[in-house]
């Protein structure tokens, strides 16, 4: 009874892992496992899902370098057990297969996942083995992040100031689980990652998108953004410009580590290091927020906007599902996500104003649209971004501050190259038209071979009638 069974999750890496970390340290002989959850899986919409491609692959590269870790540590080889089907099952009866005194994973902050844990640590102690699970996953969770009278935040700036004040090289600081490495078990004979077809699952287009998958994919996506963190501020906004990290998949997934980015941007100190961090600290606080109030799954936030009066209009939300609204930007945006199974944060955020405030439609449909769409979906960040363009979550958006998808674009894609290169039929109207297409008039649209309302929607709505009902649904709301 000297050995621990690692259950692998949303930390796909084989370096500063803090479960992995305080299993090697701790006992003699340390097996790792991840499950292919069930519980999950079945409710995915589709069986040709980028994010079970992404997990695969990652898992596939994950085994080979928890080989050579051990092997470089002199131990004998080693590797990850797969299995398929309820983890709440499989755990509790691997371990005990394994002989193992205890179980440890990182700690998972969505309702579901600790009702999954309490299930699992409930078997485990029934037959006496361990569960224990390690912080990992974010820089401060929980409770570590109080107001002075001892209250969790719901207004993000002195949530982050606290943040900031707390931050120290401690908290940073990575899990060395190479010092111990050694103690990893090798799998048994026959053990490998299952097929994605013995999943049910087809492949994607993954591996023609610019995403680089697993931690060589994390630590090249990093390496690149290191190199011009420093212009993160002032380029972050603009889809068609390379400003952004493109990490938020490799944090989903744990295949980089928060630590190792959050030190990063702490020593370089700069103003685009800074304004990325911060980036960081909202995470923390999603995740804070999700912990605290978990209601925010199904519910607003701030309880008076669940009177608000949304609309159904199933042809409108067709409509911005397939990005067909009209609105350029809207629509390249929609497409980019439907593509690639990314959309740029600025478009995320216009995406749910123009869903929740020109169409008048639930963010709740938005939000379940984006978990079944996005790679990098998080449950915590996902819905704090919702709730925000929506104005119903915590420090959001002020209703009566309402985008102007035309002007959005005009400012975020001012040579709408983003535009052309989502919406091609689009390709060959003039730059001052470009954000506005119906503008145009019959001979340009003409020379510009495009003709809207036929090769290219005429708006779905006018956005100046569409803002006078937003605010006229949330005073009512108010008011009740």
């Amino acid at each position: 009874m000297h050995s621990a069974l690692v259950w692998f999750r949303r930390d796909l890496r084989s370096y500063d892992h803090a479960a992995l970390y305080h299993a090697l340290r701790r006992f003699e002989r340390v097996h790792c496992a991840f499950v292919f959850d069930t519980e999950i899986l079945d409710a995915l919409p589709s069986r040709c899902d980028r994010r079970v491609e992404f997990i695969w692959r990652s898992l596939q590269e994950l085994d080979a370098a928890l080989d050579a870790l051990s092997r470089r540590a002199g131990g004998s080889g080693a590797g990850i057990v797969v299995r398929h089907g309820r983890a709440d099952e499989l755990i509790p009866a691997l371990a005990a297969q394994l002989g193992v005194a205890a179980v440890l994973a990182n700690r998972d902050y969505e309702p579901a996942a600790i009702a999954r844990d309490q299930r699992v640590a409930g078997r485990l102690a029934a037959a006496g083995i361990g569960f224990e699970d390690c912080k990992d996953h974010v820089i401060f969770e929980c409770d570590e992040i109080l107001t002075q009278g001892g209250h969790p935040y719901s207004v993000f700036t002195p949530y982050r100031n606290a943040w900031l004040k707390k931050l120290d090289g401690f908290y940073v600081q990575a899990y060395p689980v190479e010092r111990y490495a050694a103690r990893l078990a090798p799998k048994a004979e026959g053990e490998c990652v299952p097929g994605l077809d013995e999943l049910g699952f087809v492949s994607t287009n993954l591996s023609e998108l610019r995403l680089p998958v697993g931690m060589s994919g994390g630590r090249a996506l990093f390496a690149d953004f290191a190199g011009r963190i420093g212009r993160y501020r002032e380029a972050r906004d603009y889809p068609a410009v390379k400003g952004v990290s493109y990490l938020s998949a490799h944090l989903r997934f744990g295949n980089v580590s928060i630590r190792e980015l959050a030190a990063f941007a702490w020593a370089d100190g700069g103003g685009g290091a800074q304004s990325w961090l911060g980036e960081l600290v909202w995470r923390d606080f999603y995740h804070m927020i999700l912990w605290h109030h978990p209601r925010v799954v199904t519910a607003s936030f701030r309880p008076e906007y669940d009177r608000i009066a949304w609309d159904a209009a199933p042809e409108l939300f067709a409509a911005w599902c397939d990005g067909r609204t009209g609105y350029p930007l809207v629509d390249a945006a929609m497409r980019q996500l439907a593509t690639t199974g990314y959309m740029h944060n600025r478009l995320r955020m216009i995406v749910a104003s123009f869903l929740t405030k020109d169409l008048g439609i639930d963010w709740r449909r938005g939000e379940r649209h984006f978990a079944d769409q996005l790679i990098d979906y998080d449950l915590a960040a996902n819905n704090g971004g919702w709730q925000w363009a929506a104005s119903t979550g915590c420090d959001a958006q002020p209703y009566f501050r309402i985008f102007n998808p035309v002007t959005q674009s005009v400012r975020f894609d001012p040579g709408g190259r983003f535009i052309r290169r989502y919406v091609p039929e689009l390709a060959r109207v003039p730059d001052k038209y470009i954000h506005a297409p119906w503008t145009m008039g019959t001979a340009e649209q003409a020379a510009a071979g495009v003709r809207v309302g036929r090769d290219y929607p005429a708006p779905v709505v006018d956005h100046a009638a569409a803002r006078e009902r937003t605010l006229a649904r949330f005073a009512v709301a108010r008011d009740a």
